[in-house]
């Protein structure tokens, strides 16, 4: 069989990444479009109007809202998630017995899907029957609203998500943690380094990157969030906890605004795409 020419391998290559090229657009590129097409005042016959669904976000106080509760939310649950699975990939790292077992058993939350996590939350803090407040009366300590506080049912979602995907956080840092070089450790030791002032000064700016990369992935999920939200509060008490994807649903779905739920999603769009440049960017200034 005669060899092929450079030209006919390039031809056999375009040919090979055009089912995934087809499918980017089909999927990808095209929805993204026709949300942008709607968010300008389309409606699939007529030709898009203008940016009067942005003048419309701008005033409206119910937007500001609950881009308040998104970042709010995506802040707050990141700091726990990247604490919690440092400190938790720690303790791992260390007690070398039982890192297998545990491994396998903190797997379990973020393998549960987010109806499974939400249902779980509903039973569990339910004021009346719920495990949670029966811990706080055995305590002598009064019932507590959970999840209908509207000052507090904003972090009790926060803590749940922080429940199911720190575990995740753990194995990324974890890796992280086995991957170090040894010798710097070794060095660091040598220079009279232990404790605390070790893991400030050497162990943390070694794994900057890893924790970088973790950011990035909890953020996308954690500005998009949606469904345990729907399940456990639907956006309430009040809005107290609806963000951005929740109202947008509501007003495409309950109200049927789809052009400005559209307008809505693209503004979160861009900024989930401003938080993954943003730690992209830190990332390669923290590489070693």
């Amino acid at each position: 069989m005669p060899p092929r020419s450079p030209g006919q391998s390039a031809m056999s290559a375009r040919w090979m990444i055009l089912p995934a090229v087809v499918l980017t657009l089909a999927m990808v590129i095209f929805p993204l479009g026709f949300a942008i097409y709607l968010s300008l005042g389309g409606n699939g016959t007529l030709p898009a109007l203008g940016l009067g669904h942005y003048s419309r976000l701008v005033a409206d106080p119910a937007f500001w809202s609950a881009l308040r509760v998104t970042l709010v939310l995506f802040a707050v649950a990141l700091v726990l998630q990247l604490v919690l699975g440092t400190a938790l990939a720690l303790a791992l790292n260390r007690y070398n017995v039982v890192r297998g077992l545990v491994r396998t058993a903190i797997l379990s939350p973020f393998m549960l899907p987010p109806v499974v996590v939400g249902m779980i939350a509903i039973v569990v803090l339910d004021p009346g029957l719920g495990a949670a407040n029966w811990i706080l009366e055995s305590l002598g300590l009064p019932h507590f609203l959970w999840l209908a506080s509207p000052r507090w049912s904003l972090l009790v979602v926060a803590l749940i998500d922080t429940w199911q995907w720190t575990p995740f956080v753990a194995l990324i840092v974890l890796g992280g943690l086995q991957a170090l070089p040894a010798r710097v450790y070794e060095a660091a030791e040598i220079d009279g380094a232990k404790g605390w002032s070790l893991f400030w000064h050497v162990t943390l700016p070694l794994l900057g990157p890893t924790l970088l990369t973790a950011a990035v992935l909890r953020s996308v999920d954690l500005l998009r969030f949606f469904d345990i939200i729907y399940i456990t509060t639907q956006g309430g008490p009040g809005n107290a906890t609806t963000t951005l994807n929740i109202q947008a649903y509501k007003l495409g779905f309950d109200f049927m605004d789809v052009g400005y739920a559209s307008s809505v999603m693209i503004v979160l769009a861009l900024i989930v795409l401003g938080s993954v440049l943003f730690f992209a960017s830190l990332r390669k200034k923290v590489s070693w």
